[in-house]
């Protein structure tokens, strides 16, 4: 399977590689965040940085 990344074009040869790279996506989705939710996030982030 040839897939594409955001940093990379991944060559995936074998039933291994290939669940452990859908194991990875699937994690990273439920983990995901959208809209307020999001914003909230993002918000505390930047909070975290200001060093004034």
């Amino acid at each position: 399977m040839i897939t594409e990344d955001w940093h990379a074009e991944l060559w995936l040869d074998d039933a291994d590689t290939i669940a452990t790279y859908r194991w990875v996506w699937r994690a990273l989705s439920e983990s995901a965040v959208f809209g307020a939710e999001a914003q909230h996030v993002i918000a505390q982030a930047r909070r975290s940085l200001d060093v004034r």
